[in-house]
């Protein structure tokens, strides 16, 4: 393995502190965009909207919510309200206005993980024989075992992130 400290914690806007978030899965689609852009987004699948505030609380996180309801009992718990559907202009508002937890490509899309950098040759039998012969390094999520590496799928996204921030991500 290639030594490397958590990608997830070098903050990428200096001393702010990084935002950490928290949804259910109806804004899964912008969890996942987001996680691409470095934040630490937990997606709690199936979970009522005080469920969330409650994970929010505990875990100092702030819910994003596509509920105007803020409940009494969380007042204490910051909300950000997204419009349905979430939006390129949501993902754009959301990065200018809360600090990513490590860099772009730095966690994992499916579970939140902190990605590990990885030498191409522990990806034997679970990676395409051509991206093994020609990657340097590969990313590895410890949480569900995924790995993830620079093709033509991640050039896409970067287009598409970088059109919705209306600036290039790094």
């Amino acid at each position: 393995m290639i030594p490397d400290p958590d990608p997830a914690r070098e903050a990428t806007s200096g001393s702010a502190r990084p935002s950490r978030f928290v949804t259910d899965s109806s804004l899964a689609f912008l969890a996942r965009r987001l996680r691409f852009l470095g934040y630490d987004v937990l997606v709690a699948p199936g979970a009522r909207l005080e469920e969330v505030f409650e994970i929010a609380r505990g875990e100092d996180r702030i819910v994003l919510t596509t509920s105007d309801r803020h409940p009494r009992r969380f007042a204490a718990v910051s909300a950000e309200y997204v419009a349905r559907p979430s939006t390129p202009a949501t993902l754009r508002a959301l990065s200018e206005k809360h600090t990513p937890a490590g860099r772009p490509f730095s966690r994992c899309a499916e579970c939140n993980t902190a990605l590990q950098r990885r030498h191409p040759l522990e990806a034997s039998g679970e990676v395409p024989g051509p991206v093994l012969r020609r990657a340097g390094s590969l990313s590895f999520c410890p949480g569900c075992g995924k790995w993830y590496w620079e093709g033509s799928h991640v050039a896409r996204l970067r287009v598409w992130l970088a059109e919705a921030l209306g600036r290039p991500i790094g």
